[in-house]
């Protein structure tokens, strides 16, 4: 049995939400990509698309705040781990990359095709 704290709401936010505070502060590419989709929030709100476009946008725009996150845990967790290079710890970090990726191409591939099918007919 895991010696674990009783959940407590309140204090799990806290943590959450100093995570959140320490990639704003140290991970150039989440802010890059907070910027984006605090530009892109209202653009989901005021365009002219279905509920279930609108709904595709705000999941893949998340997508790529949810996947830059979760990479940068297995960065920081890779580092803790040994900060000299080893080839299993750069293919970690490479496959944290490739998530990246492919969530910004996954909200790129969805956005440009709701607006093409949305403003260009």
């Amino acid at each position: 049995m895991r010696n674990q704290p009783k959940y407590n709401f309140f204090k799990n936010t806290s943590y959450a939400l100093k995570g959140l505070v320490d990639l704003i502060k140290t991970e150039t590419s989440f802010k890059i990509e907070l910027i984006i989709t605090i530009i892109l929030l209202p653009v989901i709100i005021f365009i002219d698309v279905t509920l279930t476009n609108r709904a595709l946008m705000f999941i893949t725009l998340m997508g790529m705040l949810l996947t830059e996150a979760i990479n940068s845990a297995i960065e920081r967790v890779v580092d803790l781990v040994t900060l000299e290079h080893h080839h299993m710890a750069g293919r970690a970090k490479d496959v944290g990359s490739t998530a990246v990726f492919l969530s910004i191409f996954i909200f790129v591939v969805t956005w440009s095709i709701i607006l093409i099918d949305t403003y260009i007919k």
